[in-house]
């Protein structure tokens, strides 16, 4: 008697694909696993996207099949025996123990119409694989499948504000790709299989390690518990994976002459050094900028599913900022912008902005994302546009400054404000921070403080713990600017 085949879901199976390794690791060393905010929110992001779509395909008689793996595949099979002729939301089936949950089954006739939601914006090669597992089942099922498509999100959609998403989502024919895939399908069970009854794969790391996702076993798979690991040097991944294959674990194990990028050299240089490199000409530019000087940083979101009225998908909006502005001599004051009754922000925003701003002194920030930011409420408000402008016009980026001047074995290769802070300032550092402490995670935060994540306000003391951590975290960044100009420039 053969053993039984192993259980295989169908982003089992897509784990698989990208790397038999990382299935392994899903099913065998969970612990190993590292979930960042940016995987927990594209997780959210999904379950708002197919909400979407059950409100769009969806009729009065339409019916979900509850996540239960008790009864999912019983209840699925019960209405299609009883012959629904309605919508099926999570339709589950079962074919030689791999399993997969259809996000929508429209009837057409004697068959079924098969909808595949994603958050994306466009059709992905892996895509067509998600929905070639999905047929083989299906089919293997006897569900008689006439067609199958993929929906992702369109990013021109412009929202209404009257709930109606119709247009949101674009359908694409995948049928005839689809067919083409079976063996592949075939191939790719029997390797999932393997990867999840066998020894932990053998398999080196490289570019697929962050494609299509980024896997959660990095951290278990490249080697970092160096002190400066490789990856450490930046660059493309490829050839940081070369070296990890190679043996090296450190960037100090790395041979300069294998290296040839400049900013490699650098990163290797200092790092050997053991003590940072400051070099001269900073302080010069810093101390000729006038005052008073404004430090500004905002925080944004971009929602698949868009929550105001007049905006589009993943479109960047801006509903906080924090400003620190100094005075000549020393005298520093914080002024700051956040509104958490749900109404859409980024009028009253610019507007407190542009009052905060004046008409004079440089406006510093960190990377150039301040700019797009800014030249997106222009396009906003054409009303707003002459001052917004102006305050383009006196932007100044401190983030080339610091790449250029400044560099320090434990930024790691990275010259983020969140790498370089904790090493010009170490009685600052961004993990000290409660509860919210990145981008991401502010984005998040927002979303649920006004009751667009959950899809229900928050209670009370939520909202205002959510209000108090968004308020620190973005002037946090305000803060770090300050400090990053006080070690480069300091005041005698």
């Amino acid at each position: 008697m053969s053993p039984p085949r192993p259980y295989l879901s169908k982003s089992r199976l897509i784990s698989a694909w990208q790397c038999p390794k990382k299935l392994h690791l899903e099913k065998h060393h969970k612990d190993l696993a590292v979930i960042t905010s940016q995987m927990e929110s594209a997780f959210a992001g999904g379950h708002q996207v197919g909400d979407i779509a059950q409100q769009l395909y969806g009729t009065d008689q339409s019916v979900e099949v509850e996540f239960n793996f008790k009864t999912m595949v019983a209840e699925t099979k019960r209405l299609i025996d009883n012959g629904a002729d309605f919508p099926i939301f999570e339709a589950t089936f079962r074919y030689e123990n791999v399993l997969i949950r259809a996000d929508v089954m429209i009837p057409e006739g004697d068959g079924w119409h098969i909808i595949e939601v994603k958050a994306s914006t466009s059709v992905k090669d892996y895509h067509v694989l998600d929905c070639a597992i999905q047929d083989w089942v299906l089919r293997n099922s006897g569900i008689n499948v006439l067609s199958i498509s993929l929906a992702h999100i369109n990013n021109q959609f412009v929202y209404q504000g009257d709930g109606n998403y119709d247009g949101l989502l674009l359908e694409n024919d995948l049928t005839e790709a689809v067919r083409a895939m079976e063996y592949d399908v075939l191939e790719l069970v029997a390797k999932a299989r393997e990867a999840v009854s066998g020894p932990e794969p053998l398999i080196d790391v490289g570019p697929h390690c962050n494609k299509p996702y980024e896997c959660q076993f990095i951290s278990h798979c490249w080697p970092m518990d160096a002190q400066y690991p490789v990856t450490g040097l930046g660059g493309g991944k490829a050839r940081l994976a070369e070296w990890v294959v190679a043996g090296y674990r450190d960037i100090r194990d790395v041979k300069r002459s294998e290296i040839t990028a400049e900013q490699q050299l650098r990163i290797h240089r200092v790092t050997e050094s053991g003590k940072a490199e400051v070099l001269p000409g900073a302080r010069e530019i810093l101390e000729a900028l006038p005052y008073p000087r404004y430090y500004l940083d905002f925080e944004t979101i971009g929602p698949a599913i868009p929550v105001w009225k007049g905006t589009r998908p993943y479109a960047a909006l801006p509903i906080q900022w924090s400003c620190h502005i100094e005075e000549e001599g020393g005298e520093m004051r914080h002024e700051e912008f956040l509104d958490l009754s749900g109404e859409p922000p980024m009028w009253a925003l610019a507007e407190q902005l542009i009052a905060c701003l004046g008409e004079t002194g440089p406006v510093l920030m960190y990377t150039s994302y301040e700019k797009t930011v800014i030249n997106g409420l222009i396009e906003m408000f054409p009303d707003l546009a002459e001052p917004l402008a102006a305050i383009v016009n006196r932007l100044w980026d401190l983030h080339p400054l610091v790449k250029t001047h400044y560099y320090h074995p434990d930024m790691l290769g990275s010259w983020s404000v969140k790498a370089v802070l904790p090493c010009m300032a170490p009685h600052m550092d961004y993990s000290q921070l409660e509860g919210i402490k990145e981008g991401m995670a502010a984005s998040d935060g927002f979303l649920e403080a006004i009751g667009s994540r959950a899809g229900r306000a928050p209670t009370v003391e939520r909202k205002a713990e959510l209000e108090e951590q968004l308020l620190r975290y973005c002037k946090f960044d305000t803060e770090a600017m300050v400090e990053i100009v006080r070690f480069l420039a300091p005041t005698t």
